[in-house]
């Protein structure tokens, strides 16, 4: 095992640069996903920890060992790809042994080490049968056994969920987690879906056109977002927003915004006067009112009511803004109709409208 260190890290194809600069300290034995929208770079910064791609500029080190300039095979690193790559001509064992044939490593190293990462991944019964015969669960689990048979120092995850269904892709999540639990390998981890991010990272990096927004625990990227993009991508459903303009009166604070709809804030916002701010709040933050929230409340109309089992969601129409609030309980909601929500205000977030910053 080993940590991976990113310095000043840039990447550009011709004269179209697409990472800037970036900076990332993982440590020995963590487990950290990097996420964005596509295009983002976080597929390119893994590639280039692999070793696929060059880097344009800055510093890439596994352990000790600077490995700008080091071949991929010999930077011991293991890779999952989205697509599985598996050779579909050989069976399960000789797919898991083949990197340790190609290092002509001894028969009874390469049959320990297969046999031992298909028990790891409950594929000891499928050994013999060839990828053509695998559900997309198994053909997934033999391309992180031939990853495990390598015992390199660092695991990189591209998008590995992506090709499964979505119940597949909650169970293969936690298979993921929990063989990190096990072997407790530094593992760099990309997706796009912030659900397995929240669910599986130790640290979460968000990253946008080519940089980094924000690194973070996933309580702290939820709870404390840098800015309005964190505060968007971070969450499901994602953090509603409301335009205005913060309102101080010596005695308290509060937004107006479109419609004439004002907003109380606690006393202690930062924020001057005038300023042009963005109220945030989550939606299972918005708490029902009966109809009388002495104007603290938000006044909407319900657009579409959306039953999930265990929660209630509804999308509503208010201060010219849609906003979507969870509850668990069920309500006999109906489109059309008026309700008022209150956000909670120990849970307000307030960002600066022109720099996006969190206030």
């Amino acid at each position: 095992m080993a940590s991976v260190v990113i310095r000043d890290v840039e990447k550009a194809f011709g004269s179209t640069k697409v990472i800037h600069g970036i900076g990332i300290d993982i440590a020995d034995g963590e487990f950290v996903v990097l996420v964005g929208p596509s295009g983002c770079g976080k597929s390119t910064l893994l590639r280039m920890i692999a070793g696929l791609e060059q880097i344009t500029g800055g510093t890439i080190s596994i352990g000790e060992r600077v490995v700008n300039d080091i071949r991929p095979k010999d930077r011991d690193v293991a890779m999952v790809f989205q697509n599985y790559a598996l050779y579909p001509h050989m069976t399960v064992y000789d797919n898991m042994g083949f990197s340790l044939k190609l290092r002509r490593a001894d028969k009874a190293v390469v049959d320990e080490r297969v046999k031992k990462a298909a028990d790891i991944l409950n594929l000891s019964t499928l050994l013999h049968r060839y990828p053509r015969q695998l559900s997309g669960g198994q053909r997934q689990r033999v391309a992180m056994g031939r990853a495990i048979v390598r015992d390199p120092q660092v695991f990189l995850f591209d998008e590995p969920l992506s090709n499964l269904d979505a119940k597949l892709r909650v169970a293969m999540r936690t298979e993921i987690k929990a063989l990190h639990q096990r072997l407790k390998t530094t593992t760099v981890y990309v997706t796009h879906d912030q659900i397995e991010a929240m669910t599986m990272a130790d640290r979460i990096v968000v990253m946008h056109d080519g940089i980094v927004e924000q690194i973070g625990t996933p309580l702290d990227l939820y709870d404390r977002p840098a800015n309005l993009f964190v505060a968007g991508f971070i969450g499901s459903p994602a953090m509603n927003f409301i335009r205005g303009r913060l309102r101080r009166n010596g005695t308290g604070a509060l937004i107006e915004a479109n419609g004439g709809t004002r907003l109380t804030l606690p006393n202690e916002v930062p924020g001057v006067d005038g300023q042009e701010v963005v109220f945030g709040i989550r939606p299972e933050h918005l708490e029902l009112d009966d109809g009388d929230a002495n104007g603290a409340g938000l006044r909407a109309e319900i657009l579409v009511v959306e039953p999930t089992g265990a929660e209630l969601q509804i999308v509503a129409e208010a201060a010219g803004e849609q906003l979507t609030a969870v509850f668990t309980e069920r309500h006999p909601f109906a489109p059309g109709e008026p309700v008022t929500l209150c956000p909670r205000p120990d849970a307000i977030h307030l960002f600066d409208a022109e720099t996006g910053d969190h206030l």
